[in-house]
């Protein structure tokens, strides 16, 4: 069983920076197409795919329009910890990120929440104007 903690979360004025931290723990990847990512879900919209990390893959990466450019995800494997940098924030940015863990086998699935089995309890990010 996989136990993902997120931290990193709290306030940013427009235009800032946070960075996002995805503490993996309890088991390992097995699959070759073993997948950690990030999805946000704001007040009244549903839960939307915002970036992915392949932990094998080369650490292949698959990025929402609405973040590339400004948002990177990345991993330190010695640490089991994913990690999602986000620059150039704006209000639209707000949301509780979670990060979840699971099988992504080819590009076109990566952003289906219903591909990841493991959740983590998420944290909050606030971007003010």
């Amino acid at each position: 069983q996989i136990h993902l903690v997120e931290s990193g979360g709290g306030s940013a004025q427009a235009g800032g920076s946070l960075r996002l931290s995805c503490a993996a723990s309890g088991g390992t990847f097995t699959s070759a197409d073993a997948a950690v990512g990030w999805f946000r879900q704001a007040p009244g919209k549903e839960r939307e795919a915002v970036a992915v990390i392949k932990i094998y893959a080369a650490g292949l990466k698959y990025y929402a329009d609405s973040v590339k450019g400004r948002f990177t995800v990345s991993q330190d494997i010695g640490k089991a910890t994913v990690y999602l940098l986000m620059d150039s924030l704006k209000p639209e940015d707000t949301a509780m990120y979670y990060c979840a863990a699971g099988v992504v086998s080819h590009s076109y699935i990566w952003d289906r929440p219903e591909r990841y089995s493991y959740w983590g309890q998420g944290t909050q990010v606030t971007v003010s104007s």
